[in-house]
């Protein structure tokens, strides 16, 4: 596991400054034809305004009984419908073929292999309608910001601690109370590689959720991907 549940407690705090992705994910669930899922859905940050702007349920899926706990909480303040499932992203599976499939928050990077990534993609691809979007962002990892940062404490936007693990290609996030998060980054290649064993194609990589074109400053990969209409999947 690289989510510790303490993390939790702290998590609405941890991700205020996110907001500029929640536009890009809703202008997708609108365009959306059939079912709605967001892998990782924490506390519905991004379900719940989806929910909102197209009046219909968001399947959430999340690991985590904490984050869920404060996903079911917020959507019934917020009176929106989220059919949340405490699952594995891994083995993803739904009952109807979705129309958007979507992961926000770089929320990928907590899996630490090439093959769970590759089953979490052809998971997706399996679960997806023909023409379906698959959607994430992750970070453009940048070395020299990780040994800047690595072993330094930092305040904002929670007190914590990060460590770089070069050879593990891995960076965990420590909270002053213990609590811990772990992410694996991944080159733009690797991502192009997992939608082509998934049999996915690319229709889109931005490098900000404003949709600007990603360069070799881009600190951020936006993806839009899409299930093949035609053609053999796995």
């Amino acid at each position: 596991m690289s989510w510790d549940e303490a993390f939790a407690d702290l998590y609405e705090e941890w991700s205020a400054d996110m907001t500029a992705d929640v536009a890009f994910y809703v202008d997708l669930a609108c365009a959306a034809d059939g079912p709605l899922v967001e892998l990782a859905v924490g506390t519905g940050r991004v379900a719940i305004p989806v929910a909102q702007a197209t009046g219909r349920p968001v399947t959430g899926i999340d690991s985590s009984p904490a984050m869920l706990a404060q996903a079911r909480a917020r959507a019934a303040r917020a009176g929106v419908k989220l059919d949340l499932r405490q699952a594995d992203m891994r083995d993803l599976a739904l009952g109807e073929p979705a129309g958007l499939i979507y992961c926000p928050f770089r929320a990928l990077l907590h899996l630490p292999t090439w093959p769970d990534r590759r089953r979490v993609f052809e998971r997706v691809t399996a679960s997806l309608r023909p023409g379906g979007r698959f959607a994430w962002n992750a970070f453009a990892f940048d070395h020299r910001i990780a040994a800047r940062l690595d072993g330094g404490h930092q305040q904002e936007p929670v007190p914590h601690t990060n460590r770089y693990s070069v050879g593990d290609n891995r960076i965990d996030i420590i909270l002053d109370s213990g609590a811990k998060s772990s992410l694996w980054w991944a080159t733009k290649n690797e991502w192009l590689g997992l939608l082509d064993v998934a049999s996915l194609e690319l229709e889109a990589l931005y490098g900000g959720f404003g949709r600007e074109p990603f360069t070799g400053e881009s600190r951020e990969y936006v993806f839009i991907a899409r299930r093949p209409v035609t053609g053999n999947t796995h």
